[in-house]
């Protein structure tokens, strides 16, 4: 008795670290992707639109910065974000996964949403799209569409291969669902959810942030497939 209840208790407070160690990592990924999804929403206003917002974001903060050097810094943050969002995200998997081999005979009801089913395998789907997304438009790995100089011409060309805007497109289901559940789950974790009205509300922001990130995203890849994006 002496022995399990300290161990208990250290447990909780590693499952409580690990859940704000999750929730502050999206809070950054979530400041994140409005940000590039409100750059990719320049596409719609032209070339030169395009690739001048895209070369100023090179030049934020030079010369006390070299060009590019905030991008470096924030790809930076944002890859220690991911590793350390991924592992917490792995800890608490293989902890949920041992605590179900010792349950309780009584179970507990608990209403599902798709968003939080598939919130794991969802994760996993989109560290694979992270992955094809920087070997393709940051690294140039990848060129389905070519590699002209303009990013704007880059990023239109690559969406005017089907099976790349298939890709995005799914990625972006993938996100929203991702989002909607994470950012409920962020609040929930951060205390705000302590009443009724709150635990509403925090599904509302999920929802919300789902919508406007995924479907801001994918008005690029569909605005090029409809011939409304063009080169």
């Amino acid at each position: 008795m002496t022995t399990t209840a300290p161990a208990r208790r250290s447990g909780q407070a590693t499952t409580i670290a690990l859940k704000l160690l999750m929730a502050v990592t999206g809070l950054v990924f979530i400041g994140y992707v409005l940000l590039h999804m409100y750059g990719n929403l320049w596409a719609f206003s032209g070339q030169e639109a395009f690739d001048d917002y895209a070369h100023h974001l090179r030049e934020l903060l030079t010369p006390m910065l070299p060009y590019g050097g905030l991008l470096w810094i924030l790809r930076v943050v944002l890859l220690a974000s991911l590793v350390g969002h991924a592992a917490a995200a792995f800890a608490l998997w293989s902890r949920a996964a041992k605590a179900r081999d010792r349950r309780y005979a009584v179970k507990k009801v608990v209403t599902a949403t798709l968003s939080s089913r598939t919130m794991r395998w969802g994760g996993v789907a989109l560290l694979a799209f992270v992955i094809f997304h920087i070997l393709h438009l940051t690294t140039h790995t990848i060129n389905p569409g070519g590699d002209p100089e303009s990013p704007y011409l880059r990023l239109v060309g690559s969406f005017q291969v089907w099976w790349v805007a298939v890709i995005y497109l799914l990625a972006m289901l993938a996100l929203g669902m991702h989002i909607r559940h994470g950012a409920f789950s962020m609040l929930q974790t951060l205390g705000l959810t302590d009443n009724r009205r709150r635990y509403r509300v925090a599904h509302a922001v999920g929802l919300v942030l789902a919508i406007v990130v995924a479907g801001g995203f994918a008005l690029v890849p569909l605005g090029v497939l409809l011939g409304i994006v063009t080169t």
